[in-house]
């Protein structure tokens, strides 16, 4: 079973997403996802499966696949700006009849009308007419089908009143022109539109394609640097990296200092200090200094990269508002016909309307229906909403996640790594009177032999300020979530270093953060500390104004936890907790309300999982983001409110833009059946539709998403 994208092009709207997957469903593949507004279709391939033949399947049903190794040049009339171009050559002498005293002699005549018709009908028939007679075999009809029935309506009514000697009374050639060009234009006008809400995740793709100072040595080991594409570098590679430039791809400082921009992940402008083995991000600027390093990830495994595919999946899963909008575009074009037809007979025969009347109005509603604004009014807005999430630092997992904040009453808050900093200072430490033969050293090395174990931050602190040149080398070590790591040595004997809850039903005095254990005899204590965030304060006010419940959730000590607590007013504790209550804590109050849990250790997935929207920091284990819905990037902790204003403002923006569809076509159709506009104006008008709702979109990059205090 293989994993296959494929870039693809001409998909404009929901229905041509319907389509391929609709193909590519028929193919028999599975895991099918298919983005228009990203020009991309991924699914795994079965066995046999030729690449080839869906390819050309594709380009039959009018979406190529993007060939890399082809010309970049474009062939004429390859783009929606060639054929609107090529069509207005012809379509503006059409018109000319229309500008009050201009008359050209012969223009009026019906078979150089015809003949400055045929062009563009034949152009247009071979973009439109392909795309819809494909779409109807594939029984989702596009689109495309109501320009289509609108322009050979036109031509052919034309034409039959040219045949019998009766053109002036029948002569619309000027009508199928116009209907083709203005489609065309109007085509053009949504791709650009679809690309500006797509500028942000552009942005990051660009960030990828850099060059970078790649270091070799020869054989008499003398250095030398020459320039590469980052796409060609493979982990282990060497890089020089100077004032001003990118950051190729995720690395590991090996000599230098620099001052590093990382906003194009966490949205923070300010340059963050980097030195010997501190880790560099793709895609970030130095601003300052130089650094030699060497390729720790490449390509999809880099930060960048996994933030990219992230939000693409994100951007082809579909929230249930998209669902409906889907189906509502599915029997679109089927329904506008019959209310064509419909808006035909009753013009004809009851309203006393000619027949040339009632037949432009059924044209008129064909050509001014757009079930793309339909299609066009949830993907657009998260496009938008995703782009300006990821600058920022804020990885939405799945697309649906943008709705449910909008429900979010309570969110729940971890205390160590979350609310605090994580990082962790032993403060103090001593040995038990049963331990004091161990001696200080013997009992440091136990500890860091035990706690190299372990992720926990608490386990990190100690192994970074006690790191031991020989460990003990245990024959079994296993770490219980939120109690602490148990160790047998060769001897048989059972070490332990465990939190205070472990010491729970025993005399032993509790007050301190960390016991050594051997054979159930306690041998030390240590005691660690770390600080609270400082913008923690300021993001538990913001959810308080918002009338969101803040509670805090930890496994830690009842007075730790009530006086962080108290520090930021919050409106409810729980200390002492196993990850198992956590999860079942998470679990009832999810019944109540939707809730948000916010954590990032290893004893925290349980409950992210359970939560209506988990939340991790990306310094957070590796199990935590897994089950997150939300990752905060490189200390992003800050930007909690944005993710929620930007949940709620996206799922605002996809209200109005479905507002707009939806009234649009409920208006445009009725005033195209009474006859108050023309197929041309139509036409103009039902291109513009889907630029309103991209220019809508796009206002989400620069709203206020968060409120002042």
């Amino acid at each position: 079973m293989e994993k296959v994208n494929l870039e693809i092009t001409g998909m404009s709207c929901t229905n041509c997403a319907l389509t391929v997957e609709r193909f590519l469903k028929d193919k028999g593949l599975t895991d099918i996802k298919v983005n228009f507004l990203g020009g991309d279709a991924s699914f795994t391939a079965t066995p046999g499966t030729s690449l080839n033949d869906i390819k050309k399947g594709l380009s039959h049903l009018g979406y190529p696949v993007k060939d890399f190794n082809a010309s970049t040049k474009q062939k004429f009339l390859s783009s929606h700006l060639h054929r609107f171009i090529f069509c207005a050559v012809f379509t503006l002498p059409l018109m000319l009849h229309m500008i009050p005293g201009v008359h050209i002699h012969g223009l009026m005549n019906p078979w150089i009308q015809l003949g400055f018709t045929l062009p563009v009908f034949i152009v247009g028939m071979g973009y439109f007419g392909r795309s819809a007679w494909n779409s109807v075999v594939k029984g989702i009809p596009n689109m495309n089908v109501l320009i289509v029935l609108g322009a050979i309506a036109a031509l052919g009514y034309s034409l039959y009143g040219t045949l019998i000697g009766k053109a002036e009374q029948f002569m619309f050639y000027e009508t199928t022109a116009t209907i083709i060009t203005l489609v065309f234009l109007g085509n053009w006008l949504e791709d650009k539109s679809v690309e500006t809400t797509q500028r942000s995740l552009q942005k990051l793709i660009r960030t990828q394609k850099t060059m970078a100072n790649m270091i070799a040595y020869d054989e008499q080991h003398q250095e030398h640097i020459f320039p590469v594409e980052s796409g060609t570098l493979k982990i282990g590679d060497l890089v020089l990296i100077r004032t001003g430039e990118a950051v190729p791809m995720d690395c590991k400082v090996l000599s230098g200092e620099a001052a590093v921009n990382e906003s194009v992940i966490t949205g923070e402008s300010i340059p963050v200090q980097k030195q010997i083995n501190d880790l560099l991000i793709g895609g970030s600027i130095i601003t300052n200094g130089s650094v030699k390093a060497y390729i720790t990830a490449v390509g999809a495994n880099s930060v960048l990269g996994n933030i990219l595919e992230l939000v693409k999946n994100a951007q082809t899963e579909k929230p249930p508002v998209q669902q409906l909008a889907d189906k509502i575009s599915a029997v679109f074009v089927p329904v506008v016909i019959g209310i064509a037809v419909f808006s035909l007979g009753i013009n004809y025969f009851f309203a006393g309307q000619t027949f040339t009347d009632s037949l432009l109005r059924s044209i008129a509603i064909l050509v001014i229906a757009c079930p793309c604004a339909m299609g066009l009014a949830t993907p657009a807005a998260i496009a938008v909403g995703l782009g300006r999430a990821a600058r920022n630092g804020i990885l939405f997992k799945q697309t649906k996640t943008l709705e449910l904040f909008k429900n979010i009453k309570t969110i729940v808050f971890d205390k160590t790594g979350t609310l605090t900093t994580g990082d962790f200072v032993i403060t103090n430490f001593g040995l038990t009177e049963a331990g004091t033969s161990l001696g200080e050293n013997t009992f440091k090395q136990i500890v860091y032999s035990l706690e190299k174990y372990s992720a926990h931050p608490l386990a990190k602190a100690i192994t970074t300020s006690w790191k031991h040149k020989e460990p003990i080398r245990f024959t079994k070590a296993t770490e219980q979530k939120g109690l602490g790591v148990e160790a047998i040595d060769k001897e048989g004997n059972i070490f332990k270093i465990v939190s205070h809850k472990a010491l729970r039903q025993t005399n032993e005095d509790t007050a301190h953060s960390m016991y050594l254990i051997k054979n159930d005899i306690v041998l030390g204590w240590l005691d660690l500390e770390d600080e609270i965030r400082p913008a923690a304060a300021q993001v538990i006010q913001f959810f308080r104004q918002q009338k969101v419940k803040t509670i805090l959730l930890s496994g830690d000590r009842k007075a730790k936890c009530e006086q962080v607590a108290t520090v930021l007013g919050m409106d409810e504790v729980y200390a002492e907790v196993s990850p198992q209550e956590k999860m079942e804590k998470i679990a009832m109050w999810n019944e109540e309300a939707p809730v948000a849990m916010v954590g990032d250790g290893i004893n925290d997935a349980p409950a992210l999982a359970k939560a209506t929207i988990g939340i991790s920091l990306s310094e957070a284990s590796q199990i935590a983001m897994q089950s997150a819905d939300i990752v905060l990037m490189n200390n992003g902790f800050k930007n909690l409110p944005s993710a929620l204003g930007i949940g709620k403002h996206t799922y605002k923006t996809i209200q109005e833009n479905l507002f707009w569809a939806l009234i649009y076509n409920v208006v445009a159709i009725p005033v195209a059946a009474f006859g108050l506009l023309t197929p041309t104006v139509g036409a103009l008008v039902m291109g513009l539709s889907d630029v309103v709702l991209a220019i809508n979109s796009v206002r989400l990059n620069f709203k206020k998403v968060v409120p002042t205090a």
